[in-house]
């Protein structure tokens, strides 16, 4: 096997306690790469129990001590980024420029993290004569974090920074298809001097997800993946009154409007909708265009046949996303959508054994179409025709989904419209992938998420701390007054 046997991480070590194992396969060829153990209850107890211990004087340590940790972790990740780019490259299939480009994203996450000091510094003020009321954040405490397939290095990484700063302990709990990136972060915190019990890892499936959302130890959950899992996640968590974020799916329209500049459309909608293999909650993956656009259509189709399976196209999670995909454009085209670029059996030679999907543009797809409404989550752009902005904008709206919508055009007027009509946390005007860089927060509308907070960026501080509100009073001189 290409990397070693995979264990959890709990209170600064690696052990698995004899569990039973699951292989990891690598989707760019189909091998075997490494084994993770699969987690029993008694195995998050240790984690909790670890972070509980660790949390006594980790919360009580100043968030500017907190945070040297993480300058030091930022320096290790730009140190060792091609080795990281190259292990999410073979757990996840992703080409190794993308690769780069994720672990890159951990780094500005992580600097973000560094910058929490100024950010939390709290508020004193004298309300009354002679007394004062201070407002201060304080951790959580033990919290965790279940992390999806398609971003194993960067998602953990919308957490854990944060999280930890802000002065909690947490339990990473990262998907069985892509557990192998976990371990080299807890190597490398480690490296950088995070004491042990402040982070734990436990591997597992959904046992494992159902045993952290009813653990009484547990304060706090996160969770990113399919909008299905999502619903179940929040629901159980805070059943057993836990606060909670959970990440859903996405289905993201991209409205092109006929004066859009032709090339820049067809360029950024192609790239969206195949980067990561489709594999991101970003993709736009549905495009409506309104009125005459067949000629960006045509460019856009000349721009997807450029992108090559095994090249500049990952490959997908599993044979099993690859059949579900296939199935999606297959059911379109029964129904009546034309295909214009078909990547169906696709494969990569000398690598006959991955599970590659080409890039696929489908036009004349109807909304009531499944693949107009339900993640695809692959290389495939569906294409609806609208007569007008407003009925383009009712497409969109009527989607389940919310996590990003977006618009070509050079209309300052008609992209304002837009911006304040479409149903969707993330806007993009000329931007194939408008995900927000920090400080500004990530998380979605709708069904695309559940919980009040963003996962990232200063709205997660409210989720990962908690206000102590303190009101003093000492000079007996001020006298009774109403705050006596």
């Amino acid at each position: 096997m290409k990397f070693p046997e995979l264990q959890n991480y709990i209170a600064g070590t690696f052990s698995s306690n004899g569990n039973a194992r699951i292989d990891v396969t690598s989707p760019l060829d189909g091998s075997i790469i490494s084994t993770m153990p699969l987690s029993t209850k008694s195995d998050l107890d240790a984690a909790v129990e670890a972070a509980q211990k660790a949390f006594t004087d980790w919360s009580k340590t100043t968030i500017k001590d907190r945070v040297q940790v993480f300058y030091r972790y930022k320096t290790l990740l730009e140190q060792n980024l091609e080795e990281l780019a190259t292990i999410v490259r073979d757990e996840n299939g992703k080409t190794m420029g993308e690769a780069t480009a994720e672990v890159s994203k951990s780094i500005e996450l992580t600097e973000f993290a560094c910058s929490l000091p100024q950010l939390v510094q709290g508020e004193i003020l004298e309300v009354s004569k002679g007394v004062e009321c201070r407002l201060e954040r304080k951790p959580v405490g033990v919290v965790a974090s279940i992390a999806p397939f398609n971003f194993p290095h960067m998602v953990p990484h919308w957490t854990l920074p944060n999280a930890i700063a802000l002065g909690n302990c947490i339990i990473l709990k990262p998907s069985e298809l892509v557990p192998i990136s976990a371990r080299r972060i807890a190597e490398m915190l480690k490296e950088a001097g995070l004491p042990d019990g402040v982070f734990n890892i436990v591997n597992g499936s959904r046992e494992t997800v159902e045993a952290i959302c009813d653990h009484p130890g547990i304060q706090a959950v996160s969770f990113v993946g399919s909008t299905k899992v999502a619903k179940i996640v929040y629901q159980r968590a805070t059943s057993n009154l836990k606060r909670c974020t959970a990440l859903g799916g996405a289905k993201n329209h991209l409205i092109v409007l006929p004066d859009a500049n032709a090339e820049m459309t067809a360029k950024d909608a192609a790239a969206s909708m195949s980067g990561c293999a489709g594999q991101r909650c970003m993709a736009s993956s549905a495009m409506v265009g309104v009125g005459e656009v067949d000629h960006i259509i045509e460019k856009l189709c000349t721009e997807a046949r450029k992108i090559k399976p095994g090249e500049n196209l990952g490959s997908v999670i599993s044979k099993v996303a690859k059949e579900r995909i296939e199935r999606y454009i297959t059911e379109a085209e029964q129904a009546g959508a034309k295909i214009l670029v078909d990547g169906r059996n696709a494969t990569v030679p000398g690598k006959e054994n991955g599970f590659y999907v080409g890039p696929t543009v489908i036009d004349y797809v109807t909304p009531d179409m499944a693949i107009a409404k339900e993640e695809v989550f692959g290389p495939v752009l569906s294409i609806m025709r609208a007569d007008t902005l407003d009925k383009a904008i009712a497409i969109e709206n009527s989607s389940n989904y919310g996590n990003a919508a977006g618009i070509y055009t050079e209309s300052g007027g008609l992209a304002r419209a837009f911006m304040e009509r479409a149903s969707a946390g993330m806007i993009g005007v000329n931007i194939g992938v408008p995900v927000p860089r920090e400080p500004f927060s990530f998380g979605g509308w709708n069904e695309s998420r559940f919980g009040v907070s963003d996962i990232t960026g200063k709205s997660s501080i409210e989720f990962w701390t908690q206000l102590k509100k303190t009101t003093t009073k000492w000079n007996p001189e001020a006298g009774i007054n109403w705050m006596s």
